[in-house]
């Protein structure tokens, strides 16, 4: 009996300390930063309560900042953890410059789950005198009421030995406090110039005016900033009229419903919206309007555009051990978008003619459909339409090329489509060491070529590419074929006399384009060095790099197709094409600092909701 009572006593012992050890387990995960690669926020944003539903924008971060600092800790390297620690605290710190706060002291003892931007309207005083002034509202969770309206005292008081004119409102309950607004035209018109030359080097001033800094405390829960005291008593309104804000949008909760994987963060856009202020936020300089004239002009403009195909972007935002996953909701105004399933288990056969090099790349099936789909879909945005044509505009004017015409409409099967830079393997090595690259720099002295692979996968594709060798010709260029190892291929020449004195009766050829078969493939490239390139690039393609294959793993399958771009590689020549990319980096300088690449594939269409997936590969 005594041995019985000793083994069941030790039974029980043993039970309770696996039940205690997993328990311990369990809340030691819980607790750590890495849940939040598994985990992530259940809940939507709080603050949407205070948020418009026809509100151009929202951003959430649905943590605390402090987790994401602890986990960046955990998931660096030990050599490199002192210097993430550094860039952490220079980010705090230029967050609160000029205001003589400090994080760790002023907000991090109050600061909650939740940090929320919105741009909530495109112009708050819809008055069209003086232009169009947009509205900003930040909501920020404290944990610690008190504590937070200790900040804001000592936040105002800081501000009033500044020399602001503070005033004190109370507005339905809430205890408005606001810098005093500029009043009569000179004030008005005086305060933006300041602010232009003030900010000159960084974002135009127009995009974030600040006329009058307004802030409350609602309940216990949420601290409130908005650029203009309007924007704050319209927070609270919403609040109190639970059919004016975005929480009851019924966009946004079919949107909350198709973005089931855990996030960290959650952006919502109504691209109507968007779009306008992107088309027209800031007045043209020394133009005012006039009036009702000027607003039945731009009301009746509105009226003739096309109607938007899709009302809602959603953007769920991960955690990833290589970096950020963003699985996105696109939804339709209308509903009536024709379902269609991705049918790609795996990347493109095509994609083993473009070099591992290669910065950019673009692959999938039925290029003819996929261009008419996108095409029709940002018809009606005036930005992203100008963006899409403004490569096939040049195409156009170039080589009299209708490129949907003439290459589009017959590529049904694979395709792939390359950028291939003009800098050497050994000055592409050193600038992986450096971080820093000469050969990055000296891009914008060279011209870069592409390689475009199509699967000729119909009797149509034949025709058409007899098409484009005719096309050449009506162009002034020779077609002719010549020898490139074991390949035979055509180019496209346009001959000139020599520029050489000594040799004036020969003549140059200019190659302008070569094409040539390869098994069920055609390839195109700009140059007879491309082509040489993309016949040899399958000992060391973009389809067997470790790089590439990284960037798209954490990717869903089936989809449409990637696009990829190697941040690295191709940021000096995206920045030379587009010169606001230099704007975006420096507002989002702690990423782009760490970015490595980015991917992006279509999941296709069902219930009127278009799902797509990104990925962010991070230092």
């Amino acid at each position: 009996m005594k041995l019985r009572s000793f083994l069941s006593g030790l039974i029980i012992v043993v039970v309770a300390l696996l039940l205690l050890g997993v328990g311990g387990f369990y809340w030691i995960i819980a607790q750590s930063p890495l849940g939040l690669l598994t985990q992530g926020a259940e809940n939507p944003p709080s603050a949407a309560i205070f948020v418009p539903k026809q509100a151009p924008a929202m951003v959430s971060l649905l943590v605390n900042p402090d987790k994401l600092k602890q986990l960046r800790q955990v998931v660096a390297r030990p050599e490199n953890r002192r210097k993430a620690r550094q860039e952490l605290n220079q980010f705090k710190q230029s967050l609160l410059a000029n205001t003589g706060l400090e994080y760790e002291r002023d907000v991090q003892p109050w600061l909650g789950d939740e940090i929320t931007i919105a741009l909530t309207t495109l112009d708050f005083d819809r008055d069209p005198l003086n232009g169009k002034q947009p509205g900003y509202l930040l909501a920020i969770a404290t944990k610690d009421p008190e504590r937070s309206r200790e900040f804001l005292q000592l936040f105002w008081q800081k501000r009033a030995i500044a020399g602001s004119d503070l005033n004190f409102e109370q507005y339905q309950g809430v205890k408005l406090i606001y810098a005093a607004v500029p009043t009569g035209e000179k004030d008005a018109d005086a305060a933006p110039k300041k602010d232009k030359r003030k900010n000159s080097n960084t974002l135009p001033s127009f995009l974030f005016p600040l006329p009058s800094l307004s802030s409350a405390v609602v309940g216990d829960q949420f601290v409130l900033f908005a650029n203009h005291p309007k924007v704050l008593r319209d927070a609270i309104t919403n609040v109190q009229a639970v059919d004016l804000n975005l929480s009851n949008a019924k966009s946004y909760a079919q949107a909350l419903e198709t973005l089931t994987q855990p996030r960290i963060g959650l952006t919502v856009v109504n691209l109507p919206q968007l779009s306008a202020w992107l088309e027209g936020s800031a007045p043209e300089p020394g133009v005012k309007a006039t009036g009702k004239t000027q607003a039945v002009l731009t009301l009746d403009k509105k009226q003739d555009a096309i109607e938007p195909k899709y009302q809602t972007l959603a953007i769920a935002l991960g955690l990833n051990p290589l970096g950020l996953m963003a699985d996105t909701a696109l939804l339709t105004a209308t509903g009536t978008v024709t379902p269609s399933k991705p049918s790609l288990t795996q990347s493109v056969a095509a994609l083993q003619y473009l070099p591992a090099a290669s910065p950019f790349s673009l692959s999938g099936t039925h290029l003819d459909r996929a261009w008419s789909r996108l095409s029709t879909d940002v018809a009606s945005y005036q930005v992203l339409s100008k963006l899409l044509n403004q490569p096939i505009d040049a195409v156009r004017s170039r080589w009299q090329l209708d490129l949907e015409k003439d290459v589009f409409s017959w590529v049904k099967g694979e395709y792939a489509l390359g950028l291939l830079p003009n800098f050497t393997v050994e000055s592409t090595a050193k600038a992986k060491n450096k971080k820093q690259s000469t050969a990055l720099r000296t891009l914008n002295s060279l011209p870069n070529d592409w390689i475009f692979v199509a699967q000729r996968s119909t009797g149509e594709a034949n025709q058409a590419i007899a098409h484009l060798d005719d096309l050449a010709k009506t162009q002034g260029l020779s077609v002719g074929s010549l020898p490139l190892g074991d390949q035979t291929v055509s180019a496209w020449t346009r001959l000139s006399p020599s520029k050489n004195q000594n040799q004036a009766k020969t003549l140059q050829a200019d190659v302008q384009g070569v094409h040539t078969t390869v098994g069920n493939y055609e390839l195109f490239t700009t140059s007879i060095e491309a082509m040489d390139r993309a016949l040899q690039a399958s000992s060391n393609s973009l389809k067997t790099s470790d790089r590439f294959e990284q960037a798209i793993a954490p990717l869903l399958q089936p989809n449409n197709g990637y696009v990829y771009l190697d941040w690295l590689q191709g940021k000096a020549i995206l920045e030379r094409q587009f010169p606001i990319l230099k704007i975006i980096e420096l507002a989002g300088k702690p990423l782009f600092n760490h970015l490595q690449s980015l991917s992006l594939t279509s999941y296709g269409i069902e219930s009127g909701v278009q799902h797509s997936g990104v990925f962010l590969k991070l230092e």
